[in-house]
């Protein structure tokens, strides 16, 4: 795109800054009224089977023969093309019949315009959207409640909150539209998303106080929005108002329950709801399944687990890849990894295809089990069925190679990264550092560390302790002092091994006591007392 307009929300309401003309590949719209159709006679429209719309080049094929037909397919019929587009995911293409559409004279309305606005939100060009809803409103439309909801979504979803909240305060006071179900859901499911949960739960007050009625969908996000940050008593007082408000819980509102629950390790409360749920009439999906597989398995009742894993099929639910992938995860953190790699096979023999979450669980199970030669054969098979390793998976590989004392090919992994892409992070550095300390390599470990904060990456707690830990087995107390003292002005505290570690000897050679009032500052309190 060659322009862009640079309007805010508050710019939309008052018509400034618009550009004339706007194109998703062009930057131009044309501003003639008379493209924007009216209740004029349209020709009886030729029949189009848009069912056969399986992939780009279906609707590609589609829309060429469209030109093509005589009387020319009317506005429904392109808006239908869009819509399709939109379905199979391919924004830019249903763009491309907007463009065309104009070019050709095609009168636009509505419905057209906020196909259009839906897809630059989608593809997260929220300007193009905000051109396009401009010049829309300045050719003479009232605002519409659907088309503004998409864009007040689409700033949400560049992470662009604050101007989300703006549109919408400015729809509430100059009475724009009133706002429905969808555009409530965007703003509370925005905020809730964005971390804002307190600042949801107040606007839904606000709004049903004013007469705008929340539907589940709103009062789900904002329960889920509590139950991911642990606040399950907030939760249960919006169930409670809901349930007021003559809104039943459906099976999403108990899913983010019992997810809430089985987060702060509380499995049995989440099973209770499970229960509730059947005497209510109300079908578990695999997504209530799957938070309470995960819970069993964080807390390591991985038999109860697997009991439920098994019983899915019988309630007619199919595993899915998230299903497989914590369970097979489970198994590994158990060391049970036969059981983790015949369940894999049974998820290939089921062609429930893995995503990169689960390849990343088998090359960190390879890791743990030393089988080193065999996750460096995954990652290469990775790539070969089209993912791209991500950090999380070279830093499962470059954990598996350090506990099996394949550091120099661990070092050498961590010097690609940036070819590929990627920067090490905290973990990956700490990781290869430990693995220095602990076959005596000081100097190396040290250097790394220069090197990890030139690069920005700042050492954590962990990263300290073990260099520290390292110096002071060693009887090297001018550098242990030097590194807790930064560790002292970051911030951290040492974790118990550092503060435990015997300080006898190298109080005896500071001699002036300064030493040791340091580990006392860093220790935690628990051990200082």
């Amino acid at each position: 795109m060659s322009r862009r307009a640079t309007v805010s929300a508050i710019d939309l309401i008052h018509g400034r800054g618009f550009l004339n003309g706007w194109s998703h590949k062009s930057g131009i719209l044309s501003p003639v009224f008379s493209l924007f159709s009216s209740k004029a006679f349209q020709p009886k429209q030729p029949r189009i089977d848009f069912s056969c719309v399986k992939e780009l080049n279906d609707a590609i094929g589609l829309f060429q023969k469209m030109k093509s037909m005589q009387p020319e397919p009317s506005v429904l019929v392109y808006n239908k093309l869009m819509s399709v587009g939109v379905k199979i995911e391919q924004y830019s293409f249903a763009l491309d019949v907007f463009d065309e559409m104009l070019r050709m004279g095609v009168p636009v309305n509505v419905y057209t315009m906020t196909i259009a606005v839906n897809c630059c939100c989608l593809l997260k060009d929220i300007n193009s959207g905000v051109a396009i809803m401009g010049f829309f409103f300045k050719s003479g439309y009232e605002p519409n409640v659907v088309t503004i909801g998409t864009l007040i979504n689409g700033f949400f979803l560049v992470d662009k909150e604050a101007e989300a909240v703006k549109l919408f305060e400015k729809v509430l006071d100059l009475k724009l539209c009133k706002p429905n179900a969808v555009m409530i859901l965007h703003v509370i499911d925005g905020l809730c998303k964005a971390r804002q949960v307190i600042a949801a739960h107040d606007w839904l007050h606000r709004l049903e106080s004013n007469g705008c009625r929340a539907d589940v969908w709103s009062y789900n996000a904002l329960i889920d929005g509590f139950c991911k940050e642990g606040k399950m008593e907030e939760a249960g007082k919006i169930l409670e108002t809901m349930t007021q408000q003559n809104i039943c819980p459906d099976v999403v509102t108990y899913s983010s329950l019992i997810d809430g629950f089985c987060l702060r390790g509380e499995i049995e409360r989440g099973k209770q709801l499970l229960d509730l749920m059947a005497e209510r009439g109300l079908k578990p999906n695999v997504v209530t399944y799957n938070s309470l597989i995960d819970g069993y398995c964080k807390v390591g009742t991985i038999d109860e687990a697997l009991h439920l894993f098994l019983e899915i099929p019988s309630k007619g639910l199919k595993h899915n890849a998230h299903t497989y992938s914590t369970m097979i995860h489970g198994l590994f953190e158990k060391g049970r990894f036969v059981e983790g790699w015949k369940l894999f096979e049974d998820m290939e023999a089921q062609q429930v295809h893995p995503n990169l979450h689960t390849y990343n669980i088998l090359l960190d199970g390879l890791g743990r089990n030393g089988e080193i030669e065999e996750a460096l054969s995954l990652l290469r098979m990775i790539e070969v069925k089209g993912f791209t390793p991500d950090i999380v998976s070279y830093g499962s590989l470059i954990d598996g190679l350090c506990k099996n004392g394949k550091r120099d090919v661990a070092r050498d992994l961590l010097r690609e990264l940036p070819s590929k892409g990627l920067q090490p992070n905290v973990w990956i550095y700490t990781m290869i550092i430990h693995s220095l300390c602990q076959e005596g390599s000081m100097e190396e470990a040290e250097c790394l560390l220069v090197e990890m904060k030139n690069r920005g990456c700042g050492p954590d707690r962990v990263t300290y302790s073990i260099i520290i830990r390292s110096l002071l087995k060693r009887n090297e107390l001018h550098k242990a002092t030097s590194f807790m003292e930064e560790m002292r002005q970051k911030g951290f505290s040492a974790d118990s091994a550092t503060s435990s570690v015997p300080t006898d000897r190298a109080e005896e050679q500071s001699g002036d006591g300064f030493f040791l009032k340091l580990m006392k500052n860093l220790a935690p309190k628990k051990i200082v007392s």
